[in-house]
């Protein structure tokens, strides 16, 4: 899973960034014009609470790859350049300067995020009309040549596309069937992308969420989730070296969730993706895979054979497993459950899969 994080310049990207992935992944990038990238481990309290019950030989988190675009300004839209990097991530993080600092500059004097979050708005819907057009009119030139079922379909699609696009709404609102899916699979619309709007606040305004709750109100509709983060409070908590004061200072500043585990789960939720685990003395991993999967599709994210020589899954469900203590006490109160091709994989379950190829 690809993020990518977009803003105006001097938001707060760069700091975000090293946030999640580490400073070092800025070692060497010079090119503001050029994307960075890194991975970021997911955070989740019930792997680690995994990890502490079967003390295992390998522990290994979800990872995301973040990737730092560059800075959305009117010279590289009309290039292409910052969106063509938009166009090759999964979810968009899209930062949003609410401080105010006179030493730090603002292309427009000073920060506007109402303004900022339709500005890049227009131009993601701008950008999937144009290619719609661009699109149309070669497939309407294709069909003058003869009959095309499929260019038809996707005809179609893209007719009811720009509709929705001209009336601002974007794509990722809209049901696509699989078919459809197929159909555009390769196309770089902007606005199908899941997006959340990380409004870069102050140490002195984390508590104050009025502009998020406006911002949620008008966005949240459009398939927008918005969120609210102080990224230079928690990156100079960070480089703190003590867990303890870590926790001190984040709890003296209000922050209930690190800036890593917000994002994650909010880019998590947006993709339609859960968690589910594996276990035992050699290793403890978290896994992804969509919401809705069966037990024969989780497998295959794993690896290829199990899903091809599926026999059943074993599961234990995450509450479960804490609640009694121990696997060993879990099996004796018949919650250790034997499933088969149809169930349908929760978020939380810790999976154990037989196959035989």
């Amino acid at each position: 899973m690809r993020i990518g994080i977009i803003g105006l310049p001097q938001t707060g990207k760069k700091t975000l960034f090293s946030l999640l992935v580490g400073p070092a992944a800025l070692s060497g990038h010079t090119d503001a014009r050029a994307a960075a990238r890194g991975m970021a481990d997911v955070r989740d309290p019930r792997f680690d609470r995994l990890v502490e019950m079967y003390r295992p030989k390998r522990q290994v988190r979800a990872r995301l790859e973040v990737v730092l675009c560059p800075s959305i300004e009117e010279k590289s839209l009309s290039e292409g350049e910052a969106l063509q990097e938009i166009a090759d991530v999964d979810a968009l993080c899209h930062v949003v300067r609410v401080f105010e600092d006179d030493s730090v500059y603002h292309i427009w004097g000073k920060p506007d995020p109402k303004r900022e979050v339709e500005f890049l708005h227009g131009e993601m819907v701008l950008h999937d009309l144009v290619f719609i057009e661009k699109r149309l009119e070669r497939i309407d030139k294709n069909l003058k040549k003869g009959k095309d079922d499929r260019a038809e379909k996707e005809k179609t699609l893209l007719a009811r596309f720009r509709e929705a696009l001209e009336k601002e709404r974007p794509l990722r609102t809209l049901a696509v069937s699989p078919e459809d899916a197929t159909l555009i699979a390769s196309y770089p619309f902007l606005t199908l992308r899941a997006i959340i709007v990380a409004l870069n606040v102050s140490d002195e305004a984390i508590a104050d969420t009025r502009l998020r709750d406006a911002l949620g109100s008008a966005h949240e509709p459009m398939g927008a989730s918005v969120v609210q983060i102080a990224v230079r409070a928690e990156s100079e908590i960070a480089a703190l070296d003590d867990p303890a004061e870590r926790g001190a200072f984040m709890q003296d500043l209000g922050i209930e969730t690190p800036a890593l585990h917000l994002l994650t789960s909010k880019c998590i939720e947006a993709l339609g993706l859960m968690s589910f685990f594996t276990v035992g003395e050699d290793e403890v991993r978290q896994w992804f895979v969509r919401r809705g999967a069966t037990a024969p599709e989780a497998a295959g994210v794993i690896h290829s054979d199990l899903q091809r020589g599926f026999i059943r899954a074993e599961v234990m469900k995450y509450a479960d497993l804490i609640a009694a203590g121990s696997e060993e006490k879990l099996k004796t109160t018949g919650k250790y459950y034997l499933k088969g091709k149809d169930y349908v994989v929760e978020d939380g379950d810790i999976l154990t899969i037989r196959f035989n190829v």
